[in-house]
């Protein structure tokens, strides 16, 4: 079945597809494939559990790991905010507040790559404060897709707060991943369907 989606997709019988059930990463595997690109970049759109939509990314474990990347995915990522009325302000998230450096070369990395993508990308180091980032930032970057994988569970499946999909945006068609502990995909269904519009 994921082949056979993609198939469909890609040679236009449907005009959008949303993963649902579908394992991700045989179906993931055969959409980059078949759009002949190497890897997939991903931004969810995502909302509180008091109504604050915002769009995050990386959100896939292999995606947003260098500087380059991460520019690639805020200059993509401020397309969809315009289209969805959010703010393009731009948010940084790096692994602690200016205050903690020096505590761990891990920590003192990422917020210098921060302050740089935050600098070449015309946007804000929000530090480790994602809690204040969303307030004023319709895009926020994680550190990496991991962290930006952790952000998006914890918010929907722990915190109350929903996921409205993530589609790719380094292909040609519009393809909405979804998690496949999603409750239904009628969110994914609706952005979809939005993106043809």
């Amino acid at each position: 079945p994921e082949q056979a989606l993609v198939d469909d997709l890609v040679s236009g019988t449907i005009d959008a597809a949303v993963r649902g059930t579908l394992p991700s990463n045989t179906t993931l595997k055969a959409l980059k494939v078949a759009m002949g690109v190497d890897h997939l970049e991903r931004i969810a759109l995502l909302e509180t559990v008091h109504g604050k939509k915002f769009l995050l990314t990386p959100v896939g474990v292999d995606e947003g790991w260098t500087v380059a990347e991460k520019l690639e995915l805020i200059k993509k990522g401020r397309i969809i905010a315009k289209k969805f009325g959010l703010p393009e302000r731009t948010g940084i998230l790096s692994g602690g507040r200016l205050g903690d450096i020096g505590r761990h070369p891990q920590v003192d990395a990422s917020m210098a790559e921060a302050e740089l993508v935050a600098r070449l990308g015309d946007a804000t180091h929000c530090e480790i404060l994602i809690e204040d980032a969303v307030d004023t930032c319709g895009l926020i970057i994680a550190p990496d897709g991991i962290s930006g994988n952790l952000v998006f569970r914890t918010l929907t499946f722990l915190g109350g707060g929903h996921g409205h999909g993530a589609p790719v945006v380094n292909i040609s068609r519009i393809f909405v991943d979804s998690s496949r502990a999603s409750p239904n995909y009628s969110n994914a269904l609706l952005l979809a369907a939005s993106l043809l519009e």
